[in-house]
């Protein structure tokens, strides 16, 4: 018989303050005031990240969607980023008739690796799509200056990665423009959303254009739209609770760390195995305590999933290559990527987790790597 609850992989922290927006934007969020708290929320988060324009959105995948539509990224172009993703990074690319790239990743940060981005470059490249995966940090300075060579731009898949900064600068902030999630998983959570920030005046007024059915924001012609948009946009009650966490994200951001710091005091003592890095010049958000072992170990997430289940223990296993997944229909390959997902395992994480639990999840680690 169980005595201990389960451990889920992820949940959110909702206070009263949540609560009290979401109930005042349920109650007098209407008509003239429909938009306060979505209002409200772009400027709080553009402030956090440092951007001049912010765009919260129904989901980060609709984010990308609209930043790249808006750059006229269209069939016969090609998009570079890492092989190492969530679906959600390359399906606008491909709703937009363009043509995915993937590349290598690095093997400390898991994060795209600038030289296989530098290699790939055709005549055809429209985009580097950068992600902070798991909340680490690419190597942004570098991605940066192979775009500025080739006149590329680079964006920031920054969907997990609130908290973490490059160099002083918050991420998503650094290229030509960043989107978040806010899905119940993330460190801020609106239960789905997202973001879009940039600093490039032209290309915010696109995506603003874009977002409302491609109705410009200067048009005083009622039901006028101007080009094919999309509806993209996310309730004031979701932007409220949204609201409510940006103005609580250092807390958030911090208690995450907390939680990767506890991980990595124990099992980083454990032989082969290595966690989250967080390298010069960056501070990751630490969304996603992710554990990778050495092939020496021979563990698997085959191996380890069943394990923590039998613990009642949520553990997720690492994003799979995307060029591994059939409607790519690449052939297999040895890579980092697919290395690294075979021998990984993304570990729970949440604000109000004890250290009791954290001792749980860890235990299930130890005795695997017993035998």
């Amino acid at each position: 018989m169980k005595n201990t609850a389960k451990i889920p992989l992820a949940k959110p922290s909702i206070t009263e303050l949540e609560v009290s927006f979401a109930t005042d934007a349920a109650r007098n969020g209407w008509g003239e005031h429909c938009y306060a708290y979505i209002q409200k929320f772009e400027e709080a988060f553009r402030q956090h990240i440092g951007t001049q324009h912010a765009i919260a959105t129904s989901s980060c995948t609709g984010a990308m969607h609209m930043g790249l539509a808006a750059l006229g990224i269209s069939a016969n172009d090609e998009v570079i980023l890492a092989d190492t993703n969530w679906i959600a990074t390359v399906a606008p690319v491909v709703h937009l008739g363009a043509t995915p790239v993937f590349v290598d990743i690095l093997p400390d940060t898991w994060c795209i690796d600038p030289a296989r981005v530098e290699a790939a470059i055709t005549t055809r490249t429209k985009a580097i799509i950068a992600t902070h995966l798991y909340g680490n940090v690419c190597n942004m300075n570098a991605l940066l200056e192979i775009g500025h060579q080739h006149g590329i731009p680079v964006i920031e898949d920054a969907a997990e990665a609130v908290g973490s900064t490059y160099f002083g600068r918050v991420v998503g902030g650094v290229g030509l423009f960043g989107v978040y999630s806010f899905h119940g998983s993330k460190t801020i959570t609106t239960g789905e959303g997202g973001m879009f920030v940039t600093n490039d005046p032209e290309l915010y007024e696109r995506v603003l254009t874009l977002s409302n059915h491609g109705r410009a924001a200067q048009q005083v012609k009622q039901f006028w739209p101007e080009v094919i948009g999309f509806k993209y946009k996310i309730s004031n009650i979701q932007a409220a609770i949204g609201y409510a966490q940006t103005l609580r994200v250092h807390e958030l951001v911090n208690r995450r760390r907390e939680i990767l710091a506890a991980y990595q005091d124990t099992l980083l003592q454990l032989r082969g195995v290595s966690m989250n890095p967080e390298l010069a010049g960056t501070r990751i958000g630490a969304w996603m305590p992710t554990v990778v072992f050495s092939e020496e170990t021979a563990l698997t997430a085959e191996v380890l999933i069943p394990a923590f289940q039998r613990r009642d223990i949520d553990a997720r296993v690492f994003f799979h290559p995307l060029s591994s997944l059939p409607m790519f229909g690449q052939e297999k390959r040895k890579s980092v990527a697919a290395s690294v997902a075979s021998r990984a395992i993304n570990l729970p994480s949440f604000h109000d987790m004890t250290a009791q639990q954290i001792d749980r999840v860890a235990e299930v680690i130890k005795d695997a790597l017993r035998g």
